[in-house]
């Protein structure tokens, strides 16, 4: 855009002519045969023609409607008329003589608008009233300021979505955080009670009730935690800015690994958790940390969504001979058709879930872990109800 600027900056032409063609060999003849023709005619004016690679320059024949080349253009002055085909020679002769009166007519127009210079009138002030107006860096203009407000308004919409975010983010974050603070705060000053017992008066806490506060304070401080890693990481943007370490992985060890990180979440619901992975799988290239993150967040939010004494299963297939599926899979409610994809974009959440801690980011930060590790991840409805997520990630080869 800048070098078609510059080009067509300094144009004062009385008559300007633009000639569209594209990368074709017979496009050389036709610049070669009208070129050669607008030598040979005698004008008392100077006039222009600018070869136009439609290639290289598509936004002027988009704004000029050219639909095929050649084409050419007369552009000013006004009205803008077009030629088209490949007789570009014998119809520019049929129409010169007219193109040069209304050249004359122009010139004759300008001349009568133009006041008599006074005394104290320069040079310069005269030759700018006289000078005919440049319609091509004008149209060239209106393109870059139209370029340049359609980039002023994406921006403007990414600003306002960051600042409804961070207003979003901080509302939660003092809301869902003092849930989890206060149980977790509780639990421990009744455990702290446990040393400093009244005189005369024996501890009340049973062994099976300080382990109940001591699980109870655990598992609200995992809460907080997930929460502020959701935040920090959703902070990374696109999956291109992870900094990912891959190397060889086995998924099933990660799966267990998981499942019992976990397991006392499972406990607190009575989710009964079935597993089906293969003791012969091929390792995976991944990221350890990143591809844990991404099961975490799959179990948790089957975890959340699973009734008391549900089905969580979790499955790993050879899919192919270069990817393996993980897949993740419950008996909850399951995700709306309409809203399959749009439950991996940043920020959305169902509207059932409007009223639940979180920020709509996990499966989002999920879908950028995968596809960083050129995979791919989705969502479709169990065989017998609720929700099913694959993933899958490339082959260890």
């Amino acid at each position: 855009m800048q070098a078609a600027l510059e080009k067509f900056a300094d144009s004062e032409a009385p008559l300007q002519l633009l000639l569209f063609v594209d990368n074709r060999i017979s496009s050389r003849k036709h610049i070669q045969r009208i070129q050669n023709y607008l030598r040979t005619l005698r004008v008392d004016y100077p006039f222009e023609l600018q070869v136009i690679d439609v290639g290289e320059q598509p936004y002027l024949a988009e704004h000029y409607k050219v639909v095929a080349t050649p084409a050419l253009i007369k552009v000013h002055p006004k009205p803008r008329q077009t030629l088209a085909g490949s007789n570009l020679v014998a119809q520019l002769k049929n129409w010169w003589p007219r193109w040069q009166r209304s050249v004359e007519e122009h010139q004759a127009s300008l001349a009568q608008a133009v006041p008599l210079p006074s005394p104290h009138s320069s040079p310069n002030a005269v030759h700018r009233a006289q000078s005919a107006p440049n319609s091509i860096t004008s149209s060239i203009e209106l393109i870059r300021l139209s370029d340049e407000i359609f980039r002023l308004k994406q921006e403007k919409e990414e600003l306002l979505e960051q600042l409804r975010f961070k207003d979003q983010v901080i509302s939660m974050l003092a809301h869902d955080l003092r849930s989890p603070l206060t149980a977790a705060s509780i639990a421990l000053e009744t455990l702290e009670l446990e040393h400093k017992p009244k005189e005369g008066r024996l501890s009340e806490l049973t062994p099976a009730l300080k382990g109940r506060l001591m699980k109870q304070a655990r598992t609200q401080f995992r809460s907080m935690e997930r929460m502020i890693t959701d935040l920090l990481q959703s902070a990374r943007g696109n999956s291109s800015e992870f900094n990912l370490r891959p190397k060889r992985l086995h998924m099933g060890k990660l799966c267990e690994e998981v499942l019992i990180q976990m397991s006392e979440q499972f406990q607190l619901k009575s989710h009964q958790v079935e597993t089906d992975i293969p003791q012969d799988l091929p390792c995976v290239y991944a990221d350890e940390e990143l591809v844990r993150q991404v099961l975490i967040n799959l179990l948790d939010n089957a975890n959340k969504y699973t009734p008391v004494d549900g089905k969580i299963h979790v499955s790993i297939l050879h899919r192919t001979t270069q990817k393996i599926q993980v897949s993740v899979c419950d008996n909850g409610p399951g995700i709306p058709e309409e809203n399959r994809d749009r439950i991996f974009e940043g920020h959305f959440r169902l509207k059932r879930d409007e009223e639940k801690e979180g920020y709509g980011l996990g499966l989002s930060l999920c879908q950028k872990v995968i596809r960083a590790h050129y995979g791919r991840i989705w969502v479709e409805c169990a065989p017998k109800g609720g929700g099913c997520f694959h993933f899958t990630l490339p082959i260890y080869l």
